[in-house]
C-alpha cells in the first residue's frame, strides 16, 4: 500500500479520481468531489451494459476514468489526449487495473483523427469542445469516424430555450438572431474560469444545432450539459449535403481528387 501511495504521489497532479482495485483513490480530495465518477453515475444507465465487440474512442481521455469504465463493459477503447502527463497516468492505471489488452492510449489532437483509418461504434466527447479553437471542424471529424453513438458534454451558456424555426431569414432580418433560443456560441477572447484554452461556450440551441448539422439526433439528456446523440439515418449531415471539399481541404485530404472522381462517375 505504501508503494502504491508513493507512485500516486509521484504522478501528481491528478484531475481524475481513479478508484483502483484495492480501494485506493488517486484524488480523494478533489475540489469537484468524486470526479468524474458522479458524471459517470449520471450517464452509465444510458450506455449498454455489454459493450463486447464495440470499438470506442475517448477524446481527451485524461487519466482514463471513462476509458476504464467502458473497457470493463467489454469495449476495446482508444483514449487520446494531448497531455503526456495524463497519458502517463492512464498507462500506469491500466496496468493496475489489468486492462492493458482492452485499452490503448495515444498522444493526439482531435484533428489528427481525420487521418486515422479507424471507425468507432461509440465516441466519448466530454469536456473537450470548449477547449478547441475549431470546434465544428472537430465535430465533423468525429462524425466521420463514428458509426452510431456519441456521448457529448461541454460548458455552455445559461438557458434551455431552442427556437424551432431557424431555417432562413432575409439579409436585413437579423433581430431573431438575438433571441435566447437562437443557436449561438459565446467566444472567449482571453480566459474563462482562469483558463486560456476555454474558447467557446455554446448555448443549448447551439449544441443541438451543431449535432444535427453533423448528422446526429439527440436521444437523451442524462444530466446538465450532457447529451446522448445517435447517427440519424434521415439526416446525413452537412458533409454529405454541402461543400465537402472545404472539410477535405481543412483536414489536408485530397479534395480535388475526390471531387474529380465524383464528376467522372
Amino acid at each position: 500500500m505504501e508503494v502504491l501511495q508513493k507512485e500516486i504521489e509521484e504522478l501528481k497532479p491528478w484531475f481524475h479520481n481513479l478508484h483502483l482495485p484495492d480501494g485506493v483513490q488517486t484524488a480523494p480530495d478533489h475540489w469537484l468531489g468524486n470526479f468524474p465518477k458522479f458524471k459517470w453515475d449520471e450517464i452509465s444507465s444510458y450506455i449498454p451494459e455489454d459493450l463486447s465487440g464495440w470499438r470506442v474512442l475517448d477524446v481527451g481521455c485524461n487519466a482514463g476514468f471513462y476509458t476504464f469504465e467502458l473497457a470493463r463493459r467489454g469495449a476495446d477503447v482508444l483514449g487520446i489526449d494531448v497531455d503526456t502527463h495524463y497519458l502517463k497516468q492512464a498507462e500506469w492505471a491500466a496496468g493496475k487495473m489489468k486492462l492493458q489488452k482492452q485499452v490503448r492510449f495515444q498522444q493526439m489532437q482531435v484533428y489528427d483523427l481525420a487521418r486515422l483509418d479507424e471507425q468507432f461504434d461509440l465516441i466519448w466527447f466530454m469536456g473537450v469542445l470548449y477547449h478547441l479553437r475549431y470546434p465544428l471542424l472537430a465535430l465533423d471529424i468525429l462524425a466521420e469516424k463514428n458509426k452510431d453513438m456519441m456521448v457529448f458534454q461541454t460548458l455552455s451558456m445559461p438557458g434551455e430555450t431552442a427556437e424551432k424555426d431557424t431555417w432562413d431569414r432575409m439579409i436585413n432580418d437579423r433581430q431573431d438572431l438575438l433571441k435566447e433560443g437562437w443557436p449561438k456560441m459565446a467566444f472567449v477572447e482571453h480566459k474563462f474560469a482562469g483558463d486560456p484554452t476555454n474558447w467557446w461556450l455554446p448555448n443549448h440551441a447551439g449544441i443541438e444545432a451543431m449535432l444535427r448539422s453533423c448528422g446526429y439526433k439527440i436521444t437523451d439528456r442524462p444530466g446538465h450539459e450532457i447529451y446522448i446523440a445517435r447517427k440519424d439515418a434521415d439526416n446525413p449531415g452537412s458533409l454529405k449535403t454541402w461543400n465537402r471539399s472545404e472539410y477535405l481541404s481543412a483536414t489536408q485530404q485530397d479534395w480535388q481528387g475526390e471531387v474529380g472522381n465524383k464528376i467522372k462517375k
